[in-house]
């Protein structure tokens, strides 16, 4: 039985009970990173892009004074859930995490967040975590996967999602307080994975 994560907002899924965090291979993006498990050690350069992400306030409806210890319990979810990171030979260059959006009869639809480092952003970064969450869903036989919190305003998000097969099911209006744009909606985006495969 697949259980959500706690203490989340916005995106979440998780891996299969029988199969251990950790036994699926790398995958190599476009662009040259690797998407593997997180780690443990992968956190001081994990916290930088948490952090940068957080205090922007453009994209996440997470608590901008949250702790280093605070960022860490909500992004490296423990099993069933899965963290990775996308890397290069030397650094890491995003994150995302993937769990079941919902406990119990809800368990059948997975959801996940993802953030990308500053000097990462417009690489292909965002889409390799994405593909790669994908997949993943596919392979732990989600129905399908539901983003609960896309700012309105996140466009390169939003043509992202859109051109991997994410439909936009509604938007809260002024759901989300943007530093720069005011009260802007809040988007639940929708990608059904009993269709084919994009």
């Amino acid at each position: 039985m697949r259980t959500p994560a706690t203490g989340q907002q916005g995106e979440d899924v998780q891996p299969q009970k029988d199969e251990p965090v950790g036994s699926q291979p790398p995958t190599r993006a476009r662009n040259a990173c690797t998407i593997r498990e997180a780690q443990d050690d992968d956190w001081p350069q994990i916290w930088p892009i948490v952090r940068d992400v957080v205090t922007e306030q453009q994209t996440f409806a997470y608590n901008p004074t949250m702790s280093e210890r605070e960022a860490k319990q909500l992004w490296l979810l423990p099993a069933p859930a899965r963290t990775v990171v996308a890397a290069d030979p030397t650094r890491v260059l995003g994150t995302a995490n993937m769990y079941a959006n919902r406990p119990g009869p809800g368990n059948h639809i997975a959801s996940g967040s993802l953030m990308v480092a500053k000097h990462a952003r417009g690489a292909g970064v965002g889409r390799a975590l994405v593909t790669d969450m994908i997949t993943w869903a596919r392979r732990e036989r989600f129905a399908a996967i539901q983003f609960n919190a896309v700012v309105d305003t996140n466009t390169s998000a939003i043509h992202l999602y859109e051109s991997l097969g994410f439909t936009t099911l509604g938007t809260a209006p002024g759901a989300f307080h943007h530093p720069v744009e005011g009260m802007v909606g809040l988007r639940i985006m929708w990608l059904d994975l009993s269709a084919s495969t994009p």
